[in-house]
C-alpha cells in the first residue's frame, strides 16, 4: 500500500515541472497511470481479504483441534479407571502396558507381537545395543531393531501414558534394550559356550563316579559278604533249613547288587537335570524331569506322614481282634475237649462255630479299617472296590453254595471224620470234612472228593453210626429159588449159612423174610446183624460162599427157572465132588 502512494506522489511532482506544450502527452499518461494504480490497489485489497480469510480458518481449525484433544484426554482419563491394559511381561518382568489400538490391531496381538520380536531378538548368538533405535514417521513412532520393526506408537499411545508418542518412545526403548541385554547373558554365545562346557565336566564326573562305584563294588561286596555271614546265624524251623548259609550268601550278594544300582541311579538323578539345565532352552525340562522323581518320593512321604494317626488307629483295632479271637479259640478249644461242656452244644461244633467266628470278626475288624486307609474316600479306590465286589459275588456262587452247604452238615452232624459212609456208588471212610470239600477213602484206597452242595442234595448212609445202635448194622442178600423146594428147607438153609458166617451176632438171631412170589421163583432173603462195619466187605463174601455151600451139600440149585422143565436124568448143576448129602 505505501509503495501505491509512492508512485502516486512522484507522477504529480513530475506533471507540475513539465512545460506546457507536453501536458497533452503527460496527461494521458497519468490517465493510464492512475488506471494501473487502482487496478494494483484493487488487487492489493483482494489478496488482504483472503488473506484474512485464510487466517480466520486456521484460528477456528486450531481452536476444534484443540478442544477434540481435550475432548479425548478427557474421555481416555474416565476409560483409564475401568480400562485395565494389556502388559508386556517377559520372565516375570513388566516392561510396559499398552491401552489403544493402532488400525485394526488390539492391544493384546500388539503385546504379543512385540513379546515374540524381543524373545527372538534376545535369542540371538550376537547383539549390539546400538542396533535398537527410534524411527521417525508423519503419523507413528517406530522403535526398530535393524529393519525390524519392534513396536509402533501413535499419538493415542501417548495420551494413554499422558505423553508425547516421542517421549513415550524413547522410555520404552529404553525398557527393551535393557530387557533384551538381559536375555541375551542367558542365551548368548558366550553362555552357549559355558553350558557345553559345563556338560563335559557332568559327562566326565558322571563316568568317573560310575568306575568308582563299580570298582568299590567290586573290591569290597564279597569281604563284607564273608564278614556279615559270621555275623549273622543261619534260622533254622523244626530241622528244616529255612535261612542256611548259602541261601545267606545269595540274599546278601543281591542286598549288594541293589546298593550299587541305587547308588548309581541317584548319581544320574543328580547329573542329568545339571547336565540338561546347562542351556536356558532345556533348564525348565531338567526341573520337570526332576520332578518326576522328586515329587513322587515328596508325595508319599506327606502320605505316610498324614496317615501316622490312623496307622495306629488302625494297630490298636488289630490287636483289639486279635486278642478277642485268641479268646474265642481258647473257648473252642475246651469246648473241643470236654472240659466246657454246654447243654444243647455239641463238643464237635466247638472247631466251625470258631471259624464263623474268627471270620465274623475279622470281617467286621476290616470294615473299621476300611475308611481309615489312604484314599479310601476317592472315588477310584471306591470304583475298584465295587468292581472286586462284583466279580467275587459272580465267581463265587457255586463257592459260597458249598460254604452254606457244609455249614448245615457240621451242625446236622450227619457224619464224622473217620465214618464208613456211603454216597450213592461210593463207599468208604471221611477222611477230610471242610467248608467246601469232603474226601473219602474208598475200600480200594481210592480217594474222592466230593463238594458238600452234591452232598447236602443228596441221600448218605453212615453205617458207623448205625452199627452203633438198634443192634447194629443189617447184613442182607436175596436169593431166587422154584416153586419145587418148600420155603421151609431154604429158610433152614440161609439160617444154617448165617449162622457160620463170623462177624455176624448171635443176637439178636438172623432171620429170612420172602420179599417176592414171582411167575416162576420165589425170592427169600437173609438178615443178620453185625458189628463189623469196618469188615462189611468181608462179612457179605463169607456168607455168599457159607450159602453156596449150605445150597450145594442140601442139593438145592440156586437158579430162577423161566420154563418149566424136566431134567430126564441130567446131572444137577452142583460143583463136582461136592454131591448131596442122603436123607
Amino acid at each position: 500500500m505505501r509503495r501505491l502512494f509512492y508512485t502516486l506522489f512522484l507522477s504529480v511532482a513530475f506533471t507540475v515541472a513539465t512545460p506546457a506544450q507536453d501536458v497533452d502527452s503527460l496527461q494521458a499518461a497519468n490517465d493510464s497511470l492512475i488506471l494501473l494504480l487502482q487496478n494494483k490497489l484493487q488487487e492489493e485489497q483482494m489478496q488482504n481479504i483472503i488473506l484474512r480469510e485464510q487466517l480466520e480458518r486456521v484460528g477456528l481449525a486450531g481452536r476444534e483441534d484443540s478442544l477434540r484433544v481435550v475432548e479425548r484426554k478427557a474421555r481416555i482419563d474416565s476409560l483409564r479407571k475401568i480400562t485395565p491394559g494389556v502388559p508386556l511381561v517377559i520372565d516375570g518382568d513388566t516392561l510396559f502396558t499398552l491401552y489403544a489400538r493402532k488400525g485394526g490391531m488390539m492391544p493384546e496381538a500388539r503385546i504379543e507381537m512385540a513379546r515374540e520380536k524381543i524373545v527372538e531378538l534376545g535369542k540371538k548368538l550376537t547383539f549390539f545395543t546400538d542396533s535398537i533405535y527410534v524411527f521417525e514417521s508423519e503419523y507413528t513412532t517406530d522403535i526398530m531393531a535393524g529393519e525390524d520393526v519392534l513396536l509402533g506408537l501413535t499419538d493415542l499411545d501417548g495420551m494413554w501414558q499422558n505423553s508425547t508418542r516421542e517421549q513415550l518412545a524413547e522410555e520404552y526403548r529404553a525398557a527393551i534394550q535393557q530387557k533384551v541385554m538381559e536375555i541375551h547373558e542367558d542365551y548368548g554365545l558366550q553362555q552357549k559356550l559355558l553350558g557345553f562346557l559345563l556338560v563335559i565336566i557332568v559327562l566326565v564326573a558322571q563316568v568317573l563316579l560310575i568306575k568308582l562305584t563299580n570298582w568299590v563294588y567290586n573290591k569290597w561286596r564279597l569281604r563284607w559278604t564273608r564278614k556279615l555271614m559270621r555275623l549273622i546265624k543261619p534260622t533254622n524251623i523244626k530241622d528244616n533249613d529255612l535261612f542256611n548259609t548259602h541261601r545267606m550268601g545269595l540274599v546278601l550278594l543281591a542286598i549288594f547288587r541293589l546298593l550299587r544300582m541305587t547308588l548309581i541311579v541317584m548319581q544320574l538323578v543328580v547329573s542329568i537335570p545339571l547336565m540338561f539345565s546347562a542351556f536356558p532352552e532345556t533348564k525348565t525340562f531338567a526341573y520337570k524331569l526332576l520332578g518326576y522323581v522328586w515329587e513322587p518320593v515328596t508325595d508319599i512321604f506327606r502320605a505316610v506322614v498324614d496317615f501316622l494317626p490312623n496307622f495306629f488307629k488302625i494297630i490298636v483295632i488289630i490287636l483289639c481282634f486279635r486278642y478277642l479271637v485268641k479268646g474265642i479259640r481258647y473257648l473252642a478249644n475246651e469246648i473241643s475237649s470236654g472240659s466246657l461242656k454246654i447243654n444243647g452244644f455239641y463238643s464237635d461244633w466247638a472247631e466251625p462255630t470258631f471259624y464263623i467266628l474268627r471270620f465274623l470278626c475279622y470281617s467286621f475288624m476290616l470294615v473299621m479299617i476300611w475308611p481309615l486307609l489312604p484314599s479310601s474316600n476317592s472315588e477310584i479306590f471306591q470304583g475298584v472296590s465295587v468292581f472286586i465286589g462284583i466279580i467275587v459275588s459272580l465267581g463265587s456262587t457255586s463257592i459260597v453254595g458249598n460254604v452254606m452247604a457244609g455249614l448245615v452238615m457240621t451242625y446236622m452232624r450227619p457224619f464224622h471224620i473217620g465214618d464208613i459212609i456211603r454216597y450213592g456208588e461210593i463207599e468208604g471212610y471221611v477222611l477230610e470234612k471242610s467248608l467246601l470239600v469232603t474226601r473219602i477213602r474208598t475200600r480200594k484206597n481210592d480217594i474222592i472228593t466230593i463238594p458238600n452242595s452234591n452232598l447236602m442234595g443228596s441221600q448218605t448212609s453212615n453205617y458207623t453210626r448205625a452199627s452203633q445202635s438198634h443192634g447194629g448194622i443189617i447184613v442182607h442178600t436175596k436169593v431166587t429159588i422154584g416153586y419145587d423146594m418148600k420155603w421151609q428147607t431154604i429158610r433152614d438153609l440161609l439160617l444154617a449159612a448165617a449162622d457160620a458166617t463170623p462177624g455176624l451176632k448171635k443176637t439178636p438171631k438172623p432171620y429170612v423174610n420172602v420179599t417176592a412170589l414171582d411167575d416162576f421163583y420165589v425170592e427169600y432173603e437173609i438178615n443178620g446183624y453185625t458189628h463189623s462195619y469196618e469188615t462189611l466187605p468181608t462179612v457179605y463174601s463169607t456168607l455168599h460162599q457159607n450159602i453156596l455151600d449150605k445150597f450145594h451139600t442140601a442139593g438145592v440149585e440156586i437158579m430162577s427157572p423161566h420154563i418149566f422143565a424136566h431134567r430126564d436124568d441130567l446131572p444137577l448143576q452142583i460143583p463136582e465132588g461136592q454131591s448131596p448129602q442122603q436123607s
